[in-house]
């Protein structure tokens, strides 16, 4: 099996290595291979992965290349980490809003859609790459915001699936509280990415018994404490919203707290500064505990689950054996169930089919099919169906450009809904952005 990561430069890369390293039996690769055109990160980056491999007992080669044409040639699977314009763009996201009072982040509101507009055109450009290679190769999209992107990618015809950590996170959090096995966890996840709620945490399949109201009853000061949401808003939501809701529940506080501290840009540029420092040293053998710290926890163990489940009939062995992925193990064995981006097709009814939602599915060769979901909560659906109005929108503007597109996106999108708003941060985005937008 050849598996490429483009993007393998980043510094989240010793984390993905080390779950293919560990977990090889799931995923048996021949051939890794990590694109980047930053030459000398991925020299470090290659250098570190090898010696983890090394350590681990992997045998499987890996190919360090700024050539993407060569690095995908003939993948069986291309995963999409990149982050176009990185740290820097990325700061600049995180602060110009805030000058209109609005919330500043890389994936959700102005900021999101910037890195949307920076990203569809070079993901799509990739993809057609790989198609011209190997047409029946999956694409993974780890790359934010992973909704739209994977949609733009599922649009223009691509064999593709968005990943997530979110789901996986809570699985790990609420088998630690409940002092299970994470795999012994089927999370009733539900939304579309970084808008999502854990409906139900059921105990040993989609048809276990559901544990949701007695983990937040004994843990729910805890879970609370994590989401940095007051504990009574939980109890009389019945659910678990991911973090990113916090954007929605207390926009103006998090406003506050933006304002007043450095951006987390900031904070990842340094860190990433040391851990490039690290990756440097000949003797480091493993992936280090700062890494914890960048982001990203167990999106290795997300990702070999999901590259398994996809590729898995082809390599011989089980499909997805390790059962992670947010999911736990469908009834009998065999492959489990995977939280992922995918087609809607009528799981949430009052979505178009075409809209991309995060759900859990059951995932194989032929893609992911999303497990039936009980009636939404008119609370959550009608923020689900605002979003994925604007995400229509912001699509649009990414395929097509033209500021009265990124307007309408802008106006459209709950967190800033006023036309004011959505004229400076228009004028704001493009200033901002330019270099990456052709049609500016």
């Amino acid at each position: 099996m050849k598996l490429t990561v483009v993007g393998g430069g980043s510094t989240y890369t010793p984390e993905l290595i080390d779950g293919f390293a560990r977990l090889r039996d799931t995923l048996p690769i021949e051939e890794l291979v990590l694109v980047d055109p930053a030459a000398e990160r991925l020299d470090l980056v290659g250098g570190l992965a090898r010696r983890i491999f090394a350590k681990l007992g992997h045998d499987g080669r890996i190919v360090t290349t700024g050539d993407l044409d060569a690095g995908v040639e003939g993948a069986d699977a291309v995963l999409l980490q990149l982050r176009v314009g990185g740290q820097a763009a990325r700061q600049r996201d995180e602060t110009w809003p805030l000058e209109c009072g609005c919330v500043g982040q890389e994936t959700t509101g102005a900021g999101g859609l910037a890195k949307a507009l920076r990203t569809v055109p070079v993901v799509l450009d990739i993809a057609e790459r790989v198609r011209r290679t190997n047409p029946r190769a999956w694409i993974i999209d780890f790359t934010n915001p992973v909704g739209i992107v994977t949609r733009a990618l599922l649009q223009a015809g691509h064999r593709a699936v968005g990943l997530c950590n979110v789901a996986i996170g809570f699985q790990r959090k609420f088998a630690g509280l409940l002092g299970v096995a994470p795999a012994d966890l089927h999370l009733a996840h539900v939304g579309l990415n970084h808008l999502t709620w854990e409906t139900g945490v059921r105990l040993g399949g989609p048809e276990g018994r559901n544990v949701l109201p007695e983990l937040l009853a004994e843990h729910g000061d805890a879970i609370a404490d994590d989401l940095r949401l007051p504990r009574p808003l939980l109890d009389r939501l019945g659910v678990v919203p991911s973090y990113y809701l916090r954007y929605y529940y207390a926009h103006d506080e998090v406003v506050r707290e933006l304002r007043t501290k450095p951006s987390r840009a900031a904070e990842v540029a340094a860190m990433e500064i040391e851990l490039l420092r690290m990756y440097g040293d000949p003797s480091l053998d493993e992936k280090p505990a700062l890494l914890a710290k960048r982001g990203g926890a167990y999106y290795s163990e997300a990702a070999v689950d999901l590259a398994a489940a996809l590729l898995g009939n082809q390599n011989g062995g089980p499909a997805g054996s390790s059962a992670e992925g947010g999911g736990g193990r469908r009834a009998g064995g065999g492959s489990p169930y995977q939280v992922v981006n995918t087609l809607n097709q009528g799981t949430l009814p009052f979505l178009p089919d075409d809209a991309v939602i995060e759900v859990q599915a059951a995932v194989g060769p032929t893609g992911p099919a999303p497990l039936p979901v009980p009636g939404l909560d008119p609370l959550f659906a009608g923020l689900v169906a605002h979003v994925t109005v604007y995400e229509d929108l912001a699509l649009e503007a990414a395929l097509r450009g033209g500021r009265d597109r990124v307007f309408r996106a802008l106006l459209a999108h709950p967190l800033i809904g006023q036309y004011e708003y959505a004229e400076t941060l228009t004028d704001q985005l493009i200033a901002h952005n330019r270099e990456h937008l052709a049609w500016a």
